[in-house]
């Protein structure tokens, strides 16, 4: 029996593969075929304000989209027959982008932030954590409490854990120990977790950006406003004291 060299038995599984592939429906490229791209001999042809125009051939579906000014665009390959509207596809295109950038835009991202403190922290530099761990919360970050012992520290472990108590206690408005306090080596370990959900705290902070915004807005159009009157009262100023210092005059005998 005659046997295909190597590199041919190559190119025969590659071709395999493919033709498998696409029998499953693959797609050598993502986007829809449009026009001229499209070879079926008839398609199911929706209108371009969402109405069924009906099964028509594709020589028809063709004069129509040139009749209208419009792209012929297939949106569901699979269908039998396929399903083609007509629309501006170049317009399509460029909402769809924008709706996925909208998208990513709002969507929500879990972030754990971290603090590190010691037992025998100073109040001072307490108050300054403390000042991150509400920043943080009030962002809809979870954020995780790390008390790192040395020395004979290690011996004390209540210290930390009276700690990170007191910091639990200190931001329960905004948080909520979502993970206990727990040893890890050195360590000892505390989550807190917001009350507020990570797209709330977003939507607070860009309505915050905004009314500043607009606050800034109305001062600078307020002192604007302010200036002609200023000047026009300060240029009539003078003329009023010239009058009311002027001498009277005397009769003539």
């Amino acid at each position: 029996m005659y046997r295909l060299g190597w590199s041919h038995q190559k190119t025969c599984a590659s071709v395999r593969q493919a033709v498998a592939w696409c029998y499953r429906g693959g797609s050598i490229s993502a986007e829809p075929r449009i026009n001229d791209r499209i070879r079926v001999p008839e398609v199911r042809l929706v209108g371009p304000s969402g109405e069924q125009v009906g099964i028509v051939p594709l020589a028809k579906a063709l004069e129509l989209a040139q009749e209208y000014d419009l792209d012929l665009v297939e949106v569901a390959a699979n269908a039998r027959p396929p399903v083609c509207k007509l629309m501006d596809y170049g317009k399509f295109k460029y909402e769809s982008a924008m709706k996925a950038r909208e998208a990513r835009k709002n969507q929500a991202h879990t972030v754990i932030k971290e603090m590190k403190l010691r037992p025998k922290i100073d109040p001072h530099d307490y108050d300054t954590k403390k000042g991150h761990v509400v920043r943080f919360l009030k962002q809809g970050d979870k954020v995780k409490i790390t008390i790192m012992f040395r020395g004979r520290e290690q011996s004390r472990p209540e210290l930390g854990f009276r700690l990170l108590q007191r910091l639990a206690s200190d931001v329960e408005e905004l948080g909520f120990i979502e993970s206990n306090p727990k040893q890890d080596g050195r360590n000892m370990i505390m989550v807190l977790g917001p009350h507020k959900k990570k797209t709330e705290a977003m939507a607070e902070a860009r309505e915050a950006q905004a009314a500043r915004k607009a606050e800034r807005q109305g001062v600078t159009s307020e002192e604007t406003s302010e200036a002609p009157a200023a000047a026009t009262e300060a240029a009539e100023a003078p003329v009023v004291e010239a009058e009311a210092e002027a001498p009277a005059e005397t009769p003539e005998a």
